[in-house]
């Protein structure tokens, strides 16, 4: 049985800052507003900024949702063009002030922030109430998916708060029931089928011990690069003149448009979505809600580093500093050494992301 440790006792236990995947160049229709908010989830936050810039919250772009329960810094866009009072919402963001936000910088750009428009995240978040003999086992279970990764399923976050998402987008995209009226809510319920596809052939990729090992006819996506490119078993391209750019299989996030692997790997997927997909999906229907990508079976852990930290009741507490991809879950890396309980009383926010 794994340890236990408690987390999000406070907003401050669970910091996280999004890396962005480009910065703001100046000049556009569209004001960036990076923010930091406390105890409010990232729906709520771009909501009120909205609101008081006097844009409506429906057109604000969101890269990724991050937790309730926390202290995170992220970035919003904000539809602001010159030529239609622009440099009015422009001055309204620059002058907010807000219980629970703090603006930190506000630049132009010319596009919408999109959903999955960041690098990753950094966080640092502190476990608190673990038995103190157990925490070199803690230590010791972190440091070895620091070196070697962990399996990078999709967390519980993805499934919404009743784990249902990906029934109610099996029911809708059979024409069981009618779709969503709202957008973002079709596209929230369809990423959270591919997750659930996805964690089905990573689960049977793990049982065969094939999860971090590529088998030919894999496509595979280089740690540092990013590279997708086709394994055929001769060790050629394994490495890409970095030590650290090693290649990992990936799974699929199924869609009308996603990049097939071949042999076993494309048997393996092809078994999943048959017996999982749901009679009646056709996924080219859903095209317009994500034509489908490869996301890695193997999720590396950044930057680790764990500190001690005082705790009462004759518990230890620890610190844990780390850097993940987009679409990689704090919680997910954590719970691989801990059996987490959390101050939270519902599901953290949804990613979208992958």
């Amino acid at each position: 049985m794994k340890p236990r440790g408690r987390i999000k006792r406070t907003p401050e236990d669970f910091v996280v800052e999004e890396v962005p995947a480009y910065a703001p160049c100046g000049e556009g229709d569209h004001l960036y507003v990076r923010f930091t908010k406390r105890g409010l989830t990232s729906d709520e936050a771009a909501a009120r900024i909205a609101r008081a810039a006097g844009a409506p919250p429906r057109d604000v772009g969101i890269a990724g949702m991050k937790d309730k329960i926390a202290v995170t810094t992220q970035t919003i866009s904000l539809p602001a063009p010159l030529s239609k009072g622009g440099a009015e919402v422009e001055a309204k963001v620059r002058a907010l002030s807000f219980d629970g936000i703090t603006v930190h910088e506000v630049r132009r750009h010319g596009n919408k922030l999109r959903p999955g428009h960041l690098a990753g995240n950094r966080f640092a978040i502190v476990v608190r109430e673990i038995e103190p003999s157990r925490v070199d086992e803690v230590v010791a279970a972190l440091e070895a998916i620091g070196r070697e990764g962990m399996p990078n399923a999709f967390g519980a976050q993805r499934f919404g708060r009743d784990r249902d998402n990906a029934d109610r987008a099996r029911s809708w995209l059979s024409g069981r029931s009618p779709a969503p009226r709202d957008a973002r809510l079709r596209r929230l319920l369809f990423s959270a089928l591919q997750a659930e596809l996805f964690n089905r052939v990573l689960s049977v990729r793990v049982a065969r011990g094939t999860w971090a090992t590529p088998l030919v006819g894999d496509v595979v996506k280089r740690r540092r690069s990013g590279a997708l490119f086709a394994w055929t078993g001769d060790g050629a391209g394994d490495r890409d003149g970095r030590e650290e750019d090693v290649a990992s299989p990936t799974g699929p996030m199924f869609g009308a448009r996603m990049r097939e692997p071949e042999g076993e790997p494309a048997a393996i997927e092809r078994e999943v979505l048959s017996e999982h997909l749901g009679p009646g999906v056709d996924l080219a229907a859903a095209r317009a809600l994500g034509e489908g990508t490869r996301r890695s079976l193997r999720l590396w852990v950044d930057e680790l580093r764990v500190e001690p930290i005082p705790d009462e009741n004759q518990r230890s507490g620890l610190k844990f500093y780390f850097v993940l991809p987009k679409g990689g879950y704090a919680t997910s890396v954590l719970g691989a050494a801990l059996a987490l309980d959390s101050t939270e009383d519902r599901a953290p926010d949804v990613d979208p992301t992958a």
